[in-house]
């Protein structure tokens, strides 16, 4: 479920939208967060208690080289396939 609100200063119309599954830090209700995004930044509110605070989202780490997730070269000894023939002739 969606929630359209315009905002005074900007004119912009705000979507605000549930979250499913998400709890409040404040209240521990459940599915009561809505999400949205204003003047460049991400909000979420609770519409139990009225909590309210910026979602402030992290890139990925960078995961740190060892030896096991290094990709090591190795070297491979390539060698050509001989094919050889069968000789057609039976000795008896």
């Amino acid at each position: 479920m969606m929630k359209k609100e315009s905002s005074a200063e900007t004119g912009k119309i705000i979507k605000k939208r549930f979250i499913a599954g998400a709890v409040c830090p404040r209240c521990s209700e459940m599915d009561k967060i809505i999400n949205y995004h204003k003047d460049g930044k991400n909000y979420r509110e609770c519409v139990a208690c009225g909590f309210k605070d910026e979602i402030r989202l992290q890139s990925a780490p960078i995961e740190v080289s060892t030896r096991v997730s290094q990709d090591v070269e190795k070297k491979v000894h390539e060698e050509p396939v001989k094919f050889i023939q069968p000789t057609s002739s039976r000795k008896k």
